[in-house]
C-alpha cells in the first residue's frame, strides 16, 4: 500500500488494518510524521509534534497487538489533541503566550482515556487564543487545505485542518460556541459535539465552563463514534461529568433511517442562509428521505434571545477563568479575548440571572421539542465557507455573524449534542456542512444517523490535494 491511499483511511479502517496485523502502528505513524514533515510548514496545524513519544506508543501497540491483547478500535492509530488538552511533560498552551511554558504534570482525562484506548498521540493543535474567536496576534492561523484563501474555523482551527489534510486520523477539538463544527464544516470533517458532561472537561483549559464540550472531529461517522466510545464516561475529577453508561456507539450504527422522525424547520433553516447552503440542504433532504426519514415540519423556538446572551455568559464565565491574569497581566492577551473578558467585566448580577432564566427557559422548549422528533436536521452555518476576507469583517458585519452563530451558539446553550456532515461543496471546492441534533446522551442516534448518510454519498470521501513545497 502506497502512503498516499494510507493517509486517506478512515480511523475505524486503518485500525482495523494495524489489529489483524495488515499494517504496523509503527509504519503508520512514520508515514504521519513523514506527511506532518512534508506539508505542515505550510498548513500550520500543529504547535507540537511529539515524534519521540509517537513512535514509542506504536511500538507498543504493536508489541500488545502481536500478543492478541487488542484494546479496542483505536489501538495503534495516530490521532492528536487541541492544545487546551493537558499533556503529562509536553507544554500545553491554550493558544496564549501566557502559558507558553506550562507544561502539566499529568493527561487531561479525555488524553488519558485516548492513551488507555490504545490510540498513538501525534502531537498537540493549534487552536485561538483561549478557544474563543481570533488566533493571538503572534501565532499563524492554520490554513485551509481546500482552498487557502477560506476560513480554517475557529477555535479548533488546528484540530480541523490536521484531520482533513490526513496529517492525524481524527482529532480532539472544543466547542463553546461552534469551535468543533466550524472547523469540521470549513473542512470537510465529520465534527461531534457530545451532550455537555458526556465528556469529562478535567485537565482541559477552560473558554467558558457551563458551554465547553471536548469531542471527536474526524473523516466519518463511525470514526467519531469510535472516538466518542474512548472519551466519554463519569470522572471522579470531574464531577459535572455525567454518571450515565458509555454505550458502544458502533454496535447500532448501520440500523439506517427508516422510521426515524426528522425534523426540520423550513423558515428557520432558510432565513438569511445563503443559496450554496440552500442546495445543500435540498439535497440532504431527499437523501433522508429516501433512506426512509419521516421528514415532520417542526417550529424551533426562537433563538435570538439565546444568541444574544451567549456573549455575556461566555464573557463572564471566561472572567473568572482569567480572573488571577486580566487584567493583571493585559498585555499578554489579544484583542478579540481582551474584548470578551471586558464585557465578562461589565456585566451586573442582575444582568447574569436573567440569562441564567432565559437560558433555562430556552432549553425547556428545545427539549420539548423532542417529545416529537428523534432529530433536527439543520444547517452547520448560514454561510458556506466564507473567505478569510470576508471573516475579517465578522465583529463589524451584524448579518454575518447571525449566520455564522444561528444554528451553533442556542445548541452550547442547551448543551444539546451535534454531529456535523460534509453535504456538498461551493464553486470555489470548499465544504460545505450540515447538522442533525438529538435528545441529550443519544450520540448514538447521532452517529446512527451520520453512518446512514455516508453510505449515501460520498462528501466524506473526498479529500484535499496537498502540494509539496
Amino acid at each position: 500500500m502506497s502512503n498516499p491511499e494510507l493517509h486517506d483511511l478512515g480511523l475505524v479502517e486503518v485500525g482495523q488494518q494495524i489489529q489483524r496485523k495488515a499494517l504496523s502502528s509503527v509504519e503508520v505513524t512514520q508515514a504521519q510524521l513523514a506527511r506532518i514533515a512534508a506539508h505542515d510548514g505550510v498548513l500550520k496545524s500543529y504547535v507540537r509534534v511529539m515524534a519521540d513519544q509517537a513512535l514509542a506508543d506504536a511500538r507498543q501497540a504493536d508489541a500488545e497487538i502481536g500478543r492478541g491483547e487488542v484494546r479496542g478500535p483505536l489501538h495503534g492509530v495516530p490521532v492528536a489533541v487541541k492544545d487546551l488538552c493537558w499533556t503529562a511533560g509536553v507544554p500545553t498552551a491554550a493558544g496564549m503566550t501566557l502559558y507558553q511554558d506550562f507544561v502539566p504534570s499529568e493527561d487531561g482525562t479525555a488524553v488519558r482515556k485516548l492513551r488507555e484506548a490504545g490510540a498513538v498521540i501525534l502531537g498537540k493543535l493549534q487552536l485561538t487564543e483561549s478557544a474563543y474567536a481570533d488566533h493571538h496576534p503572534t501565532v499563524v492561523p492554520p490554513v485551509n487545505p481546500w482552498n487557502a484563501a477560506h476560513w480554517s474555523g475557529a477555535s479548533s482551527s488546528g484540530s480541523g485542518v490536521a484531520t482533513a489534510a490526513g496529517l492525524c486520523y481524527g482529532s480532539l477539538g472544543t466547542d463553546t460556541g461552534g469551535s468543533i463544527r466550524f472547523p469540521s464544516a470549513a473542512n470537510g470533517l465529520t465534527g461531534l459535539k457530545p451532550t455537555w458532561g458526556r465528556v469529562s472537561r478535567y485537565g482541559a483549559f477552560e473558554l467558558a465552563a457551563t458551554l465547553d464540550h471536548i469531542g471527536p472531529m474526524t473523516r466519518s461517522a463511525a470514526d467519531a463514534g469510535a472516538m466518542l466510545g474512548a472519551i466519554a464516561g463519569a470522572d471522579p475529577k470531574d464531577p459535572t461529568a455525567s454518571l450515565a453508561a458509555v454505550p458502544d456507539y458502533l454496535a447500532g450504527m448501520t440500523l439506517g433511517l427508516q422510521g426515524l422522525r426528522i425534523g426540520v424547520d423550513s423558515r428557520w433553516n432558510g432565513e438569511g442562509v445563503d443559496e450554496a447552503t440552500r442546495q445543500v440542504m435540498a439535497g440532504v433532504l431527499a437523501a433522508v428521505r429516501d433512506l426512509g426519514g419521516a421528514l415532520r415540519e417542526v417550529v424551533f423556538p426562537d433563538p435570538t434571545q439565546a444568541i444574544a446572551d451567549w456573549f455575556p455568559l461566555c464573557a463572564v464565565e471566561a472572567a473568572v477563568v482569567h480572573e488571577s491574569t486580566y487584567p493583571a497581566r493585559k498585555d499578554m492577551y489579544g484583542p478579540a479575548l481582551s474584548g470578551l473578558l471586558d464585557l465578562g467585566h461589565a456585566q451586573k448580577g442582575t444582568d447574569y440571572q436573567k440569562i441564567v432564566l432565559h437560558r433555562h427557559d430556552f432549553s425547556g422548549k428545545v427539549r420539548a421539542l423532542f417529545q416529537d422528533i428523534d432529530l433536527l436536521l439543520v444547517p452547520a452555518q448560514g454561510v458556506a465557507s466564507p473567505t478569510l476576507e470576508r471573516m475579517r469583517t465578522f465583529g463589524t458585519d451584524a448579518d454575518l455573524m447571525s449566520a455564522m452563530l444561528r444554528y451553533t451558539c442556542p445548541f452550547d446553550m442547551t448543551g444539546s449534542p451535534t454531529i456535523t456532515l460534509p453535504g456538498g461543496f461551493t464553486d470555489a471546492g470548499t465544504p460545505i456542512a450540515f447538522q442533525f441534533v438529538a435528545r441529550h446522551f443519544d450520540e448514538a442516534l447521532l452517529v446512527r444517523a451520520g453512518w446512514a448518510y455516508q453510505q449515501a454519498t460520498d462528501w466524506h470521501r473526498r479529500h484535499p490535494v496537498l502540494r509539496v513545497p
